[in-house]
């Protein structure tokens, strides 16, 4: 990795979304998209003005059709990744308490999946380091 050349930094808000039975919910990224096929955690992009809560927030209505509010959104820990051409900053939240059946209105695959089980699906190379803390929690 060459340090010398500088980087966009890129914030996006992930969040496991945990189902009564203590499942967290992934989403394979569809067709068409950056790293197509892999699973992730939902959220997105923190655009200007916005804080990584209310990116949820608007990212889980939007791609899942479920609302929740800032009181439900715990933060857990945060990856630190270096991609070719960016630098991606992405705290996790937990969340327990929301309305709705989470739906992929994206195009979007979801799987509700033990923790232990995280590892049995591919990901980004940014959400594998988030996986042990969500072993611990679970």
């Amino acid at each position: 990795m060459d340090l010398t050349q500088p980087r966009r930094l890129l914030l996006v808000a992930a969040c496991a979304l945990i189902d009564g039975d203590g499942r967290i919910l992934l989403a394979q990224r569809p067709e068409g998209k950056s790293m197509a096929g892999l699973w992730e955690f939902p959220g997105g992009k923190v655009e200007t003005g916005e804080t990584p809560e209310e990116t949820l927030i608007r990212e889980l209505e939007e791609e899942l059709g479920i609302r929740t509010k800032v009181a439900c959104l715990a933060p857990l820990t945060f990856a630190s990744h270096a991609y070719a051409d960016f630098h991606l900053l992405m705290p996790l939240y937990v969340c327990r308490r929301y309305e709705g059946v989470p739906q992929g209105r994206e195009g979007q695959a979801l799987k509700w999946v033990r923790a232990k089980a995280l590892r049995d699906y591919p990901m980004p190379p940014a959400d594998e380091p988030l996986i042990p803390y969500l072993m611990d929690l679970l």
